[in-house]
């Protein structure tokens, strides 16, 4: 499985950002109408010199999100199954916020990064005051 993570930038403070992850080459690819579905996805980020931290979790239907404490009820994590693409809206961005983020596919929790199997290349977010 690929991913490719897109839409980082530079932005104001108290401004908005979505990025997208979209994923490609299952070795599930006879049932490739279906296949993304199956996989709960991740985003987590990593600011220069700190360790990769969670930002949100989708479940694979979509039924389900997980946020961090830090980003709860401002960014909205999001999937488009028949795009086999997974979103994150980030509003009211902050300096603090400024990482590279990456999407991923969780083999267990999504909350530690030593859980993912998958990784994209991740996408720069710059927020300045």
């Amino acid at each position: 499985v690929q991913l490719q993570a897109s839409g980082g930038g530079l932005v104001q403070a108290g401004g908005s950002l979505r990025l997208s992850c979209v994923a490609s080459g299952s070795t599930f690819s006879s049932y490739a109408a279906g296949w993304f579905r199956t996989y709960a996805m991740g985003w987590f980020r990593q600011a220069p010199g700190k360790e990769r931290e969670f930002v949100a979790g989708i479940s694979s239907s979509g039924d389900s999100t997980y946020y961090a404490d830090s980003v709860k009820g401002r960014f909205t994590v999001s999937r488009d199954n028949a795009k086999n693409t997974m979103y994150l809206q980030m509003n009211s961005l902050k300096p603090e916020d400024t990482a590279v983020y990456y999407c991923g596919i969780p083999d267990g929790s999504y909350y530690y990064p030593g859980e993912y199997k998958y990784w994209g290349q991740g996408t720069l977010v710059t927020v300045s005051s």
